[in-house]
């Protein structure tokens, strides 16, 4: 794979949007569209309450970076990391100012629960990715901590993640070098994407019976 200049640098966070939906990733990061609705809103705030730029602490032997920018060449990717964690290790990075070797981290705050389409392991591999080049070491696992569940959910960033992530990386960038925008067959998860409006105005516009719109809302209200 060939290094990308930093102009042809895409968004890190993308991944998970390209995962989901590779038009909803197309919406936003090559037309610039963006809507807000409750479910963005919340992540919003969860994350709001993670980043704390430049701050560092240290708890029991880890030290805690927020909000700590990332980049790499070799991805094309640039973006920032919720949380890392460096803790003591035998062998693994120095850190300025601190004694001995330190074993990174990624950690990612997410809203909801536990996906099926591993979009949310994806972008925080692509973190460690992005952290392996620049600290030039080796991460072979990371945190993710769903709020809804709140449980913080270890993953291994195994050689599969890691090809999904180049895989995924490569596709984005050939769809934004063209400029090009991908139709998707329309799914439940469509009706909570906050880009729902834009992206398929039909399912907004079409009046429905009562009987029908009740067994939607119960079916949504399933999921």
């Amino acid at each position: 794979m060939t290094d990308y200049p930093p102009d042809e640098w895409l968004a890190l966070s993308g991944i998970q949007h390209f995962i989901f939906c590779r038009r909803q990733w197309a919406l936003i990061h090559i037309e610039q569209q963006w809507q807000e609705n409750a479910l963005t809103a919340e992540g919003h705030i969860l994350h709001h309450r993670a980043d704390d730029p430049f701050f560092t602490e240290k708890r029991k032997g880890v030290i805690i970076a927020r909000s700590v920018p990332v980049s790499s060449s070799a991805l094309g990717l640039t973006g920032l990391c919720d949380v890392v964690e460096f803790t003591t290790a035998a062998e693994g990075v120095q850190l300025p100012g601190r004694e001995g070797f330190y074993q990174p981290a990624p950690v990612e705050y997410k809203r909801g629960r536990k996906k099926h389409d591993h979009c949310d392991e994806a972008q925080l591999c692509a973190q460690a990715m992005c952290l392996e080049e620049m600290l030039a070491t080796a991460i072979p696992t990371g945190f993710i901590y769903y709020a809804q569940t709140r449980r913080r959910e270890a993953v291994a960033f195994t050689a599969d993640l890691r090809e999904k992530v180049l895989k995924a990386v490569e596709e984005m960038h050939t769809y934004y070098q063209r400029g090009y925008t991908p139709k998707v067959k329309p799914t439940k998860a469509c009706r909570s994407c906050s880009l729902a409006d834009i992206c398929l105005p039909d399912l907004q516009t079409k009046r429905i019976t009562a009987s029908k719109y009740i067994r939607q809302y119960v079916e949504e209200a399933q999921l």
